[in-house]
C-alpha cells in the first residue's frame, strides 16, 4: 500500500513565504499518512511566464546547491517522505523547467526537465525554457516507481505511456494552469482533468495532479497580465476515476491510498500492454502523420 498526496495553494511572489507554505502543507500531508507528496509547478513564486521579461531570468538557479532543493531534502529525510521539487533551472546558458525527485531518506534521485514547452498568451514558456533533454524517466523511490512530468506534458498521451512502459506505477504532474488572458470565456478545467483521467485509465495506474489557485498579476512594459489559477487538483485511480479532488479556490491537501500490487495484477491481466503493436506505431515518430518513413 502507498498513500499519495497532492497539495494546492496560492503563491505569493516571495520565495520564503511560498517555501514555508509548501513545508506546512507537506507536514499536513504527512500527518494524514502520505508517503509521496506532490507540490505544484514553480511554487517558489508567481508564474512569471505570463509575460516576456528579461529580469525574470534572475529567478533561475543551478540545480546543484539549489537552496529550495536542499531544504526539501532535509524535510523529506525528517518526515520519511518522497518529494518531487519543481524549480527554474539555470544550466550555464540553458534554462529549464525542471523537477528534482527527493527520496524518503533525503537522497536526490535526479531531475526531469520539461519536454513540451507551451507558447501562447499568458503561458509564454518558450521565452524562458529550453526543451528538456532528459527524456521521460522513472524514479525508484522507497515507496514506488514513479513517473513525473510537468504541466503541458500532461496533455500528451505519449509521455504517460512512455513512463509506464519504463515501469512507472504512479504518474505525477505538477501544474500551473488557469484562465486564458486572451479569452475570458475559455475554461479548460474539465478538459484538463479528463485528459489526465484518460492517461490513468489507458495505462491502469493512479495519477496525481497538483495545481495552484489564486489571481496572479505580472507587470510588464506593455501593461498588466493576470491569470486566475483554477486549482481543481485531483488524484485519479487506475481506471481514471477521481478518488480525491479540490475546488477552485481553497487551499487543499488531498490524499489517497493505493494497493500497487493489486493494481499491477489488474494492469497485467487487462491486456493493454500485452496487446500493444509497436511495429505499427511508426507514424508516431513523424510530425505530419506520414506512415512511410522510407521517404524520410
Amino acid at each position: 500500500m502507498v498513500v499519495v498526496s497532492a497539495l494546492q495553494f496560492a503563491c505569493t511572489d516571495d520565495v520564503a513565504t511560498n517555501i514555508a507554505t509548501a513545508e506546512r502543507l507537506v507536514r499536513s500531508a504527512h500527518d494524514k499518512g502520505a508517503s509521496i507528496i506532490l507540490i505544484q509547478e514553480l511554487f517558489e513564486g508567481y508564474y512569471f511566464c505570463q509575460a516576456q521579461k528579461e529580469d525574470f531570468f534572475q529567478r533561475a538557479k543551478p540545480y546543484k546547491g539549489h537552496p529550495t532543493i536542499l531544504r526539501m531534502q532535509k524535510l523529506a529525510k525528517e518526515l520519511g517522505v518522497v518529494l518531487p521539487v519543481s524549480f527554474f533551472e539555470e544550466a550555464n546558458n540553458a534554462h529549464y523547467n525542471s523537477i528534482a525527485i527527493i527520496d524518503a531518506d533525503g537522497t536526490d534521485l535526479g531531475i526531469y526537465r520539461k519536454s513540451h514547452i507551451p507558447d501562447g498568451p499568458g503561458y509564454q514558456e518558450k521565452f524562458y525554457f529550453n526543451p528538456g533533454d532528459t527524456g521521460f524517466k522513472v524514479f525508484s523511490t522507497k515507496f514506488a516507481q514513479i513517473g513525473v512530468a510537468i504541466c503541458w506534458d500532461q496533455w500528451f498521451p505519449e509521455a504517460a505511456r512512455a513512463m509506464v512502459l519504463q515501469g512507472a506505477e504512479i504518474l505525477f504532474y505538477p501544474t500551473a494552469i488557469g484562465s486564458e488572458p486572451q479569452d475570458d470565456g475559455l475554461d479548460s478545467c474539465e478538459h484538463w482533468k479528463r485528459v489526465m483521467q484518460g492517461h490513468a485509465g489507458a495505462n491502469i495506474v493512479p495519477l496525481v495532479a497538483s495545481n495552484r489557485i489564486g489571481k496572479e498579476i505580472i507587470e510588464t512594459e506593455h501593461g498588466k497580465s493576470e491569470i486566475t489559477f483554477y486549482g481543481n487538483s485531483f488524484i485519479a485511480g487506475p481506471t481514471g476515476e477521481i478518488v480525491s479532488a479540490a475546488g477552485d479556490k481553497e487551499e487543499a491537501v488531498l490524499v489517497a491510498q493505493f494497493d500497487l500490487d493489486r493494481i499491477k495484477s489488474k494492469r497485467h491481466s487487462w491486456g493493454v500492454f500485452r496487446d500493444r503493436r509497436p511495429d505499427l506505431y511508426k507514424v508516431l515518430l513523424t510530425l505530419d502523420g506520414s506512415n512511410d518513413l522510407v521517404l524520410r
